[in-house]
């Protein structure tokens, strides 16, 4: 990643700067704002209420270590500030079960292997029963781990999980052009 918005990501994630969520948070939110799930096709103001309503907005978590470390699990901050934003609860749905190492020099594949089983249900997650749920993450660059995060709510009764991040990382070879 390169520009302004990776250095928000970084600054977020590896520097301690924890503020930058609120922010970043309502920037993913006019996003969401936008998407069906979220802006019923009807304008009625009781019909998006009743629709937010039946919303739920939830993270990937982090590891124990990597929150140890850094003070809080930057993605929860971020899914907060969306909820927030858009007027639906915040929900922890999944926990991470397992801690494997940093998906961030891996391959696809490899990441793919890497995330494998690796978020179980919370206690949180009944709240998913037959909704829309809006999966929060700070970048996507395989989508291995929200993939395997939104299997996980699916298989536990999520109607529909959608995801929304602040960046998407790009492969190298395009990310290198000049």
């Amino acid at each position: 990643m390169v520009g302004p918005g990776a250095k928000l990501v970084h600054a977020l994630k590896y520097e301690g700067w924890h503020e930058l969520a609120g922010f970043m948070g309502d920037r993913i939110a006019e996003v969401a704002q936008r998407h069906p799930v979220v802006s019923p096709a009807s304008s009625r103001r009781e019909a998006r209420e009743s629709h937010l309503a039946d919303l739920r907005v939830t993270t990937v978590p982090t590891t124990r270590s990597r929150e140890r470390i850094r003070g809080y699990n930057q993605a929860t901050l971020l899914a907060q500030g969306v909820a927030a934003a858009l007027g639906a609860p915040f929900v922890p749905m999944l926990t991470r079960t397992v801690e494997r190492r940093s998906q961030i020099e891996l391959e696809r594949g490899l990441r793919q292997a890497n995330v494998r089983n690796v978020f179980a249900p919370s206690g949180g997650m009944s709240s998913a029963l037959a909704r829309d749920v809006l999966l929060v993450d700070d970048v996507l660059t395989t989508g291995a781990t929200a993939a395997e995060a939104a299997s996980v709510l699916v298989e536990h009764g999520a109607r529909s999980v959608h995801l929304l991040t602040f960046a998407r990382a790009l492969p190298k070879a395009i990310s290198a052009l000049p």
